[in-house]
């Protein structure tokens, strides 16, 4: 299945509290449960919280689903991008 970095431009992401983000952990696993559920292929891989922004990594069978998972849970999705390669430093031995 294809990898997906999604955007969630989100100002002041970085100051969220642990309690905070637990819950948007929480509904976020609520959503895919219900998808996955409903037949549909997605599942999330990581986030990072950067000072206004979560970027996450989801596996879907396509960004329709990603943006399903969105609207769901209200959550935004500024942009999302397919991962058509993953290099590291071992790429460069």
């Amino acid at each position: 299945m294809p990898k997906y970095l999604i955007e969630r431009r989100i100002p002041g992401a970085g100051q969220l509290s642990p309690e905070a983000l637990h819950a948007i952990s929480a509904k976020s696993n609520g959503v895919l449960s219900d998808l996955t559920s409903a037949g549909k292929r997605v599942q999330w891989l990581q986030s990072y919280v950067t000072s206004d922004a979560i970027h996450c990594i989801y596996v879907a069978s396509d960004p329709e689903v990603v943006l399903e998972h969105a609207r769901c849970g209200g959550f935004p999705a500024d942009r999302i991008s397919e991962v058509r390669q993953v290099i590291d430093p071992t790429t460069g031995e």
